[in-house]
């Protein structure tokens, strides 16, 4: 079973275990960590760099790199609204939220139902376009510095919103792997994003050789 669970949280959970029996793993930037009535597998949000085996359960190197801030630009967009930002470890240094309406699917068919359609695909480009001229603007100012970029919101706005803008194509290329599905983009959501995003994936296990 896997769970996404907050830094701190786990800190709590896994510093009993140092040097109790037990085998530790730590490589491809993630740890396991096999003891005699369970695995534990742990995939921080940023690939850990330290890599090493050790005859004993050892969780320091993992709680150490987990503890660090990074500096992360963040991109969420849904259909009705966006918000960009970029995080100094947990501080919001800068944010830019923005909403335009987007009106539902027409369940109706026939002519009404087609000009509903082009006018709700109208809607939605002038949207992506705002979101996208966002990113370019507020994230760009931080380029240099971002270590990592977390998307969220619907997947789908956000490729297309890539599409529109090809400019942003970086942002894929430096995405953390966890998409981070969110309901309506706004500014108390983005606010706290941070426990998500330093929150580390654990998937707890019956004991078993490492693979």
């Amino acid at each position: 079973m896997s769970r996404w669970v907050g830094r701190a949280n786990v800190a709590k959970r896994l510093a009993p275990l140092e040097d109790t029996p037990g085998r530790s793993v730590f490589a491809g930037g993630e740890a396991r960590f096999e003891m005699e009535h369970e695995t534990i597998v742990a995939r921080p949000p940023f690939p850990l760099r330290h890599e090493a085996e050790y005859e004993r359960v050892r969780v320091a190197p993992l709680l150490e790199e987990i503890a660090e801030d990074h500096v992360v630009g963040v991109a969420l967009v849904r259909l009705g609204g966006y918000a960009v930002g970029v995080f100094e470890g947990e501080r919001l240094v800068a944010a830019k939220v923005g909403q335009r309406l987007v009106h539902g699917r027409h369940r109706a068919g026939g002519s009404s139902a087609n000009r509903f359609r082009r006018r709700r695909e109208e809607q939605a480009r002038v949207l992506l376009l705002d979101a996208g001229e966002v990113a370019a603007r507020v994230l760009d100012l931080h380029r240099a510095r971002l270590e990592a970029v977390a998307l969220g919101g619907d997947n789908a706005a956000v490729r297309q919103m890539v599409e529109l803008r090809p400019e942003l194509r970086w942002l894929e290329e430096r995405a953390l792997r966890r998409f981070f599905t969110v309901p309506e983009p706004r500014q108390a959501v983005l606010e706290r994003l941070p426990y998500d995003l330093y929150a580390v994936e654990l998937t707890v296990g019956t004991a078993g050789p490492a693979p």
